[in-house]
């Protein structure tokens, strides 16, 4: 039985810019790390608080 890993990624407007952050999202929640040191620690989200701040982001879109 394998299980696949949720893969890294920089969100779609960051526009290769050098200050990124990345995300990890999985079925417990995200989380987070800063692009440019990946072996630092990273700020992990419950599900409940990750859907909470994507709504946030997303109602504030014009």
């Amino acid at each position: 039985m394998t299980t696949e890993q949720p893969c890294w990624h920089t969100s779609n407007y960051s526009a290769g810019g050098q200050n990124c952050v990345e995300v990890r999202e999985h079925d417990h929640g995200a989380d987070l790390r800063d692009s440019q040191n990946r072996n630092a620690a990273c700020l992990m989200f419950a599900a409940w608080e990750w859907a909470a701040f994507v709504a946030d982001l997303r109602s504030e879109r014009p």
